[in-house]
């Protein structure tokens, strides 16, 4: 338990510094920025309350919010992701979900694929259309989702395999 705690609180600290200090300043292609953070939300643990996990995605968004002063839109989408996360990992998983058997690094690359996708998407989607805020805006809206979700999902995918846990 308190070591799921203690990785949890680096992985939470080093994600956000190295999203505050090093990928914000990368901006391909002048809209393409990749929100690696988004890696704390989908390896967070499954089983924890729904409560708490709203809670630490409202404080990980906010912390991103405060370094970017971007007024709190990362705030939302990690909120609302976290919200949804039941019915994407249900979709995703089916019934292991359902009796909490379901851990990323053994489950069936489709489905974690899947997993991954849906939550890179559905909060770039939001946090783009808050961004924006305005319908005149949609083809700019869908753009910048659909190209940034691409490299946020190929580093989350790096990432996994990169940091890959070790079995017993």
């Amino acid at each position: 338990m308190t070591n799921t705690i203690i990785s949890n609180s680096i992985r939470f600290v080093v994600l956000v510094l190295l999203q505050v200090l090093l990928l914000n300043n990368i901006n391909f292609m002048g809209f393409i920025n990749p929100y690696l953070y988004l890696l704390f939300l989908i390896v967070y643990p499954f089983n924890t309350p729904q409560g708490l996990f709203m809670l630490i995605a409202f404080l990980l968004g906010l912390s991103i919010d405060t370094f970017e002063d971007s007024g709190g839109i990362h705030a939302a989408a990690c909120v609302f992701i976290a919200y949804i996360r039941p019915i994407i990992l249900r979709f995703s998983f089916g019934i292991s979900y359902d009796y909490q058997t379901v851990k990323l690094s053994n489950t069936p690359y489709g489905a974690r694929l899947s997993y991954i996708i849906l939550m890179v998407l559905l909060h770039n989607l939001l946090l783009f259309i808050l961004e924006m805020f305005s319908f005149s805006h949609v083809y700019l809206i869908l753009k910048k989702t659909f190209f940034t979700s691409i490299f946020t999902i190929l580093l989350v995918l790096i990432s996994l395999t990169l940091f890959k846990p070790k079995r017993r």
